[in-house]
């Protein structure tokens, strides 16, 4: 059995240096920058989930729930292909139990809002990038506790996963579904509102990221992460990226168009970053924080930085085929239109309506020729 003097020293496993880590719990346990971080990070889960929220439409919703692909996907992309991956790639690197609890966590949080904005720059299927980010944060609230309690029987005998609150983690869970359902009533009132929410969940998003690095960098200081072990790096690095691959596998798999594809693939390595950031931060102790935090700070670091990679590439080497491929259906609806009109105008060819002064009509019969 677990004492409970055996949480910090369970933090200080997280690198070469015990204390350098101890340290830095003590750092998250100081009360007044603590609860500024929950503050900052419970508000900035808030404004994401409903911006969330705002950009889901009810007819398309019920339309994807009539064709459950994007329900389907988002399920096998978020609570199989990448909790699964989080846990070969923590068996792999012979992570430490902090270190494979906080990797697990990332790996089975689902879609984050940095997808939807990615899907725009990549002409990707917006509606289905929607409906796969919200689908999936419905789902984690009973998937994500249960892909952590099936993953972290591994490390099941240490003071970390025994201290793993999974009912506090279906409670954030759940607190997340008042703002999204405030976000999707929004937008079925005031659809103006909804579009200008939308895009300042997306700025919030990116400047929490960067409020939580530099709090964190001025909390715990540079020593941290000299002491994080390069494996961890190395997952934060490979983990995002092979997301894509599998969720652009997935889709091709299901045969999808491209522009489908690329959402896929997107939509499966971007994780909710902020979501794990709260988990991590609301309902862990503080002292067992310190070696824990800094991971999906440096996976959401990562994954930005490979998707807009990924946009970069297909910038300057995939938009001219998309191009093509738009010109090709267009040229296709003008070849059908133009054949529809020669046949109207040989259904007509059997006669034809002359006028003569008088304001006479004569029905002058033609040949067709047989």
């Amino acid at each position: 059995m677990a004492s409970s003097t055996q949480p910090p020293a369970a933090a200080g496993t997280g690198g070469p240096d015990g204390g350098s880590l101890a340290g830095s719990g003590e750092a998250f346990g100081d009360r007044s920058l603590s609860q500024g971080l929950s503050v900052l990070v419970g508000l900035g889960l808030c404004v994401t989930m409903l911006g969330l929220g705002c950009a889901v439409e009810l007819g398309q919703l019920g339309q994807q729930l009539r064709r459950p692909v994007g329900l389907l996907l988002a399920l096998l992309g978020q609570f199989v292909a990448m909790p699964l991956l989080a846990f070969l790639l923590a068996l792999i690197f012979a992570l430490d139990e902090v270190a494979a609890v906080a990797v697990l966590l990332c790996g089975c949080c689902p879609g984050g809002n940095l997808s939807n904005l990615m899907s725009v720059l990549v002409d990707g299927d917006m509606n289905l990038s929607i409906i796969m980010t919200a689908s999936s944060t419905l789902l984690a609230l009973f998937l994500m506790p249960l892909c952590l309690w099936i993953y972290s029987r591994h490390w099941i005998n240490t003071a970390v996963v025994q201290l793993l609150p999974l009912g506090a983690v279906s409670l954030t869970l759940g607190s997340t579904l008042l703002p999204i359902g405030l976000g999707v009533l929004i937008r079925y009132r005031h659809p103006r509102a909804a579009d200008l929410l939308v895009k300042i969940s997306l700025w919030s998003l990116l400047v929490t990221l960067v409020i939580l690095f530099i709090l964190t960098g001025t909390m715990l200081g540079p020593d941290l992460l000299a002491h994080i072990p390069a494996s961890v790096y190395v997952i934060a690095v490979l983990m995002p990226l092979a997301g894509y691959a599998l969720g652009y596998g997935l889709a091709t798999v299901f045969k999808m168009p491209p522009h489908c594809r690329r959402t896929v693939s997107l939509e499966t390595g971007c994780q909710n970053v902020q979501l794990c950031t709260a988990i991590l931060k609301l309902t862990f102790p503080p002292e067992l924080i310190g070696g824990m935090y800094m991971f999906p700070l440096l996976y959401a670091l990562f994954q930005s930085a490979e998707a807009g990679l990924f946009v970069l590439v297909y910038k300057m080497y995939g938009r001219d085929s998309y191009k093509q491929d738009t010109l090709g259906e267009e040229e296709d609806t003008d070849i059908s239109y133009k054949k529809l009109k020669e046949e109207e105008v040989a259904d007509t060819s059997y006669g034809t309506v002359t006028t003569e002064e008088h304001n006479s009509i004569q029905m002058e019969p033609t040949q067709t020729a047989l």
